[in-house]
């Protein structure tokens, strides 16, 4: 591979990683740069081989997080087992049948979200939901069997969708919910990588050198978003939203 290429690929895998640990969304970063710079190669091999350092990055950013944040590991581990195999589904299904009929849709969607978050200057501040320990199960449960087949499916933008829901779902505030998604979207990764690995579908010689690189800007993303709270947080989070939307909107239009 040419040197200049993988330079390339390893700066914008530098930035997904810092993106993703302040509030997800790296793939809006890592994957268009990589599809762009490696046009010969299959893009099932492309996304199996970012997924490798999609999980470095995040291992990083959520050992900062864990420093920091107080989790309630009794839900995590519940989220992180079914987000696992969910994952491995979703990316199952992807070998087989074409995501494009989802964007539409989810053009809708995080068209919403945009305009609901940035109306909505609480949302994101920590809210006592009262929820009873069956009803926090049952939220977790959803989210992760959902979102973490979504990551599998389709990927760009599951760590923002974790981000809304452990807001919406479950109260907590942006920083808290950051720390969780990391979590959870580990074992999202985990699962998509045990699928394309099984499927041969990682090119290691690109893969290991980016996940260096995601795994720096992962921990010192962590750092940034943990040091400035969620008045940061926030308004990077939008940023990355309409980033998704713009993403999925040149989806829509060039493949008609």
């Amino acid at each position: 591979m040419d040197t200049a290429i993988l330079i390339l690929l390893c700066v914008a895998a530098f930035g997904a990683g810092f993106v993703d640990a302040v509030v997800g969304g790296g793939g809006l970063v890592q994957t268009p740069a990589a599809l762009i710079l490696l046009p010969g190669l299959p893009v099932a091999a492309i996304m199996g081989s970012l997924k490798i350092p999609s999980f470095s990055g995040t291992m990083f950013a959520a050992a900062q997080y864990l420093r920091q944040v107080r989790m309630n590991w009794k839900l995590l581990l519940i989220m992180m087992a079914l987000a696992v195999p969910s994952a491995f589904a979703g990316s199952l299904l992807l070998t087989v049948v074409h995501n494009d009929f989802m964007k539409p849709l989810l053009l809708v969607v995080l068209s919403v979200l945009v305009v609901y978050t940035y109306a909505r200057k609480n949302f994101g501040l920590h809210r006592d939901k009262s929820h009873s320990a069956a009803q926090q199960v049952a939220y977790a449960v959803l989210i992760s069997v959902v979102i973490g087949f979504y990551d599998g499916f389709i990927g760009p933008g599951t760590g923002s969708f974790f981000v809304v829901a452990f807001i919406a779902l479950l109260g907590f505030d942006f920083l808290q919910a950051s720390a969780n998604a990391k979590m959870v979207n580990l074992a999202t990764n985990f699962g998509s990588i045990c699928l394309f690995i099984s499927k041969g579908k990682v090119i290691w010689a690109i893969a290991l050198p980016m996940a260096l690189c995601n795994a720096a800007g992962g921990f010192i993303g962590a750092k940034v978003a943990i040091a400035r709270g969620n008045a940061f947080i926030r308004v990077f989070f939008l940023v990355v939203i309409v980033g998704t939307l713009a993403r999925f909107a040149y989806d829509v239009v060039t493949h008609r």
